[in-house]
């Protein structure tokens, strides 16, 4: 099936959010943002917040899954939780985040991080993995209100 067949004979733009520096927080964008681009479409992932994280040098590799409600005070759980979810991860063979988000970065993936949030949060441009792009949020907003496709994840 040809990608022209696939997506209805046009190239989409989709965008996808990513708020949140855990191992559910990363993985959902990911996902899409590598599917659609392998539907022929181009996607791009606008990290801000806490999602920042994801695109640190060696921060991909940190992610925690934290459970939600009480059990994630639980001291230890977010350790245990993290190797549970890795563990159903690989016996379902979909790769650890860490390969994730490289076959997006090679498959043609944008990685966006907010400017506004690197102000807030003291980053530089240099804190991040090679390739990430920086917008303000305006720039975004431009940028999605063109999209077929806007989630936040």
């Amino acid at each position: 099936m040809s990608d022209a067949t696939k997506n209805g004979g046009m190239k989409q733009k989709h965008a996808f959010i990513t708020s949140r520096g855990t191992l559910d927080g990363a993985m959902p964008a990911l996902v899409m943002a590598l599917n659609s681009v392998r539907l022929g479409n181009d996607a791009t992932i606008f990290y801000t917040f806490m999602g920042m994280d994801v695109l640190k040098h060696g921060g991909i590799e940190k992610l925690k899954f934290y459970p939600e409600g009480t059990m994630g005070a639980i001291p230890g759980m977010p350790h245990l939780a993290t190797s549970m979810m890795k563990k159903w991860m690989t016996e379902a063979n979909i790769p650890d985040a860490a390969e994730m988000f490289e076959m997006a970065q090679i498959e043609g993936v944008r990685f966006v991080a907010c400017h506004m949030t690197m102000s807030m949060m003291k980053l530089k441009k240099e804190d991040f993995v090679e390739g990430v792009e920086v917008w303000t949020a305006e720039e975004f907003i431009k940028y999605a209100g063109q999209c077929d496709l806007c989630l936040f994840t």
